[in-house]
């Protein structure tokens, strides 16, 4: 299928065409339809499987449209919300890729940033709305903002939003609209708060579900190091002096935790910066076009500050702490293996966190291999279960072990492939 199957406009495809994108994903090719014929829609999709560009793209053509028809005054006719200024910023890029041929203005309203340039965005008279809940919630109180004609809105990784306390801000957001509407919501995982919220936002909608959780994509390749704690920035140091890591995004559990890897790091002269609440916007957009042109090596970010990255040709995941919620890992390492490349997930497993590690094999269902040929191997502990929860102490055979990890050359590990869209 190709994106003029989906019956997008000539400016649509246009865009497409110059942004290299030839393939639409499959939650675009489900989405994207059940959009354009008005239909409210319920996404369940991972991070990298397209999803942006499977509302983006409907929207931009259904308000283009009718801009044509029209030609009414500018208003704020779609909101976009989502939980993290990189992840606004990202999704404002690419609206702005998709629109370029359409007479539609997009602004992007985050907080971090003086509001001035956002108030002068907004002065323009913008179509298409991206915003964070805590900005938008100051400009609506300063009567700034005016969300009566919105036609479409988009609630996207709503399980963040709720995880980060956005909620109630949601609900206020919501409260402001009118109640015909067109909702589009999105969300990785499925919480009982999140399944009552569809219920109570959406009529009637399409359900498009792509890559359960419980998967990992099969061309990257995992593996796992029990390491005691005082030893595992040894161990990440021990690492990154193999130059064929050519980049890693290392995920810690606290900001905290990623300022003190990143200070270790820049010890021993691996190039690294952090990403995380604590840090200004600005500093955080540094960080991560440093990141992404090469400048920095190692990018050590915090979960919340994650959402958003979307890098090309990531070469590693490393979870310096494993995430104590099994989804959390896979959402992680889908950071890399991405458009048809191939990737490796490294993981660090202390002893507190052999549960997670239980967990997490327990909803891929598979063991992790482990690595135990390394300079520092956990002291006094039993192996971890099996994937299911099976203890090796039960007869079952341990966990394959291994030595560290095989990297291939650069052009074995990113194979050419068509870009698809974000």
């Amino acid at each position: 299928m190709t994106f003029k199957d989906l019956n997008l406009i000539p400016e649509i495809l246009k865009a497409l065409n110059k942004e290299n994108y030839t393939t639409p994903t499959p939650i675009q090719e489900q989405a994207i339809p059940a959009v354009l014929a008005g239909r409210d829609l319920f996404g369940c999709a991972q991070t990298g499987t397209g999803k942006t560009a499977a509302f983006a793209l409907p929207i931009v053509q259904l308000l283009n449209e009718q801009q044509a028809r029209t030609q009414a005054q500018r208003r704020i006719r779609s909101l976009i919300l989502t939980p993290t200024r990189e992840l606004a910023l990202q999704i404002a890029e690419n609206m702005q890729a998709y629109s370029q041929f359409t007479p539609l203005r997009n602004a992007a309203i985050v907080g971090g940033v003086s509001q001035k340039a956002q108030e002068r965005s907004l002065s323009q008279g913008p179509d298409i709305l991206i915003a964070t809940p805590g900005r938008l919630i100051d400009l609506m109180n300063q009567k700034q903002i005016n969300l009566q004609y919105v036609q479409i809105l988009v609630l996207d990784e709503a399980d963040r939003m709720l995880d980060m306390g956005f909620i109630h801000d949601v609900k206020k957001i919501i409260a402001q609209m009118p109640s015909k509407r067109q909702t589009l919501f999105f969300s990785a995982t499925m919480p009982p708060e999140i399944s009552k919220m569809v219920k109570s936002l959406l009529v009637d909608p399409v359900k498009v579900e792509i890559t359960p959780v419980s998967s990992t994509v099969d061309r990257i390749e995992q593996s796992v190091y029990l390491v005691d704690q005082e030893n595992k920035q040894k161990q990440l140091n021990h690492l990154l002096r193999d130059d064929l890591i050519a980049s890693a995004l290392v995920f810690t559990r606290t900001k905290h935790g990623a300022d003190r890897v990143v200070r270790a790091l820049t010890k021993v002269g691996i190039s690294a910066q952090a990403i995380h609440g604590n840090k200004s916007q600005n500093a955080r957009q540094l960080a991560l076009s440093n990141f992404k042109s090469g400048v920095t090596r190692v990018l050590v970010a915090t979960d919340i500050a994650a959402r958003g990255i979307d890098i090309e040709e990531l070469s590693h995941v490393i979870n310096f702490n494993l995430p104590n919620i099994a989804e959390t890992y896979v959402h992680r390492i889908g950071r890399t293996g991405r458009a048809g490349m191939s990737g490796t997930a490294i993981s660090f497993c202390e002893g507190e966190e052999i549960p997670y590690l239980k967990d997490i094999e327990k909803l891929i269902g598979k063991t992790i291999p482990e690595v135990k040929d390394h300079p520092y191997p956990m002291l006094g502990l039993a192996q971890p279960s099996k994937a299911g929860g099976a203890s090796t102490a039960g007869g079952s055979k341990p966990a394959k072990a291994r030595t560290h990890p095989t990297l291939k050359p650069k052009s074995e590990r990113y194979p050419r492939a068509s870009k698809t869209s974000r």
